[in-house]
């Protein structure tokens, strides 16, 4: 029977949330790694490997792996270092796990790989020679946050071929394996002054519909974005949405024109507007927007969600999970149609990811 597996990666360690397809118990496990703060936590689909992004203040940066979903764990950082000269590595902000290897974005930004399931890494790039590159380390020029490159967007058919995403620069496409790369900005908003129009964007979240390569979307600091060809252009679909600030946002499965998103309030608090807690989703690309808040608080939920806090699982309903600042998880089986909470006391939460194994 398939078993529904949440890796929720918290300022104190990795958690392993389990249920079976009808995802309505849910059991947890951890937490692991030692209790480093983890960043991004992911799922390899072809070896069932899981792979935590971790920082500490104490240890530096590294990458835990288990090759049993979670029962065992394995810490390495070999190789994940710039040369003496070079700038330092502070943590790795988020993973991607496809084509047989695993891809690490890193701050200050560059790209990482390890091609033996995470035990050695070697750097891929740094995206050298892009517009304004010789700012992007200047302390004095770089966002808050300081999370470097913090998404990398495998093409799930060329291998060669992904997007990286640097924190307020915006998005870089490469497609001969990091060798060069492109910044594909075009038509994103800024509503501040841009030294060069094709970068200084802050792009939060990006996406991809597993049933159409080309069709992206993406939450923006201003704004949430689509694109039909690939991130060559955006166009801009935030009316209809409360706010146009937002961190976290998933493709459905199996139709295009469906996509969802948390918006929050853009001050410094960053929450969920009013204190009440909502998912919106779109059915039509962005046309329309619909609130979806069944069974979520309504009233005093100042909740925030970080860029990667909402997941999306692949069943034929597929059920949508997110977790909170506060130590939340909220999990829905009917395609966001109504809520449960499924962990309440969980350190904050950085990541929430989503596998069907078994």
């Amino acid at each position: 029977m398939a078993q529904t597996v949440l890796l929720v990666g918290t300022r104190k360690g990795c958690f392993v949330l389990e249920s079976d397809a009808d995802r309505k118990d849910w059991q947890i496990r951890g937490p692991y790694c030692e209790g480093w703060p983890v960043y991004h936590a992911v799922h390899d689909p072809d070896t069932d490997a899981i792979f935590a992004a971790a920082a500490s203040e104490w240890h530096g940066a590294g990458v835990w792996r288990s090759g049993d979903l979670g029962e065992t764990w394995e810490l390495s950082s070999e190789g994940l270092s710039y040369d003496d000269d070079g700038p330092k590595l502070s943590k790795i902000s988020g993973l991607t796990a496809a084509h047989g290897r695993v891809l690490a974005g890193v701050e200050t930004a560059g790209v990482f790989e390890s091609r033996d399931g995470g035990a050695t890494w070697s750097l891929l790039s740094r995206l050298d020679g892009q517009p304004l590159r010789e700012d992007w380390d200047d302390p004095a020029k770089q966002p808050p946050g300081h999370l470097g490159l913090p998404a990398i967007l495998p093409h799930p058919d060329e291998a060669s071929r992904f997007w990286a995403v640097v924190q307020g620069i915006g998005i870089f496409e490469t497609t001969d394996d990091g060798a060069s790369f492109t910044p594909r900005n075009r038509g994103l908003r800024a509503d501040w002054p841009l030294e060069n129009p094709e970068v200084g964007y802050c792009v939060h979240k990006l996406v991809m519909s597993p049933v159409d390569h080309e069709r992206l979307y993406q939450q923006n600091h201003v704004g949430m974005h689509r694109s039909d060809d690939g991130a060559q252009s955006w166009v801009e679909i935030t009316d209809g949405l409360p706010t146009e600030f937002g961190f976290a946002a998933a493709a459905h499965p199996h139709d295009r024109d469906t996509f969802y998103v948390i918006p929050l309030d853009p001050g410094h608090g960053r929450c969920m507007p009013e204190g009440e807690a909502a998912v919106w989703r779109t059915r039509d690309a962005g046309s329309t927007w619909q609130r979806l808040d069944r069974g979520l608080p309504q009233r005093d939920a100042h909740l925030g969600v970080l860029r990667e806090g909402l997941a999306i699982d692949t069943l034929d309903v597929p059920g949508l999970y997110f977790g909170t600042s506060t130590g939340q998880v909220f999990a829905s089986a009917d395609e966001g149609e109504s809520w449960n909470e499924i962990a309440s006391y969980l350190p904050a939460i950085s990541s929430v990811e989503v596998a069907v194994v078994g």
